[in-house]
């Protein structure tokens, strides 16, 4: 009897003990075997089988749903699919885990420009220069894809405008 007490006393003290939750878990300490499935994830989208990288990141976030750097992975994989919208969405999981992701920011920005936001694409650029006070690359491919989007919607209103067109009889001869 005396040793089912002592088991529930301790019982009783480990659940009262603070314990790092999900949210307070640091990048490196993600959980190895959704490291690993990343890493075939990547190894998959490097070979062009983006499919099968979906399935690896997904498999990934399913052993650690805090594992970020998948989160992204999918984003990247979503744009190159040309889903912008889903890799918006991503980027957004992944901003939520680390708001001064600077990939993850820079990514949305690139996705936002993909469906014409460009408004909230240049907020992400914005955003993005404050956390990084050097020129850096993410920056910079952000800055083109916001410049690209712009001559594209230039482009596009310019042959959206119908030319008017010279009709026979149109001043009521014939």
């Amino acid at each position: 009897m005396r040793v089912s007490f002592l088991a529930l006393g301790a019982g009783f003290i480990l659940a009262s003990m603070p314990v790092a939750s999900d949210a307070q878990r640091a990048d490196s300490d993600i959980l190895p075997t959704s490291v690993a499935l990343q890493k075939q994830g990547e190894a998959a989208q490097n070979k062009g089988d983006l499919d099968g990288a979906v399935d690896y990141y997904e498999s990934a976030l399913a052993a650690d749903p805090r594992n970020r750097s998948a989160v992204i992975a999918m984003a990247q994989v979503a744009r190159a699919q040309g889903l912008p919208g889903k890799a918006i969405a991503l980027y957004r999981e992944a901003l939520l885990l680390e708001p001064n992701d600077l990939i993850a920011l820079t990514g949305q920005g690139e996705a936002l420009a993909d469906k014409g936001a460009l408004e909230l694409a240049r907020e992400k650029l914005a955003a993005a220069q404050r956390l990084c006070k050097d020129k850096c690359p993410q920056v910079t491919a952000l800055e083109k894809a916001i410049a690209g989007s712009d001559t594209k919607r230039v482009v596009a209103a310019e042959t959206i405008v119908p030319k008017p067109v010279a009709t026979v009889g149109a001043t009521g001869q014939n």
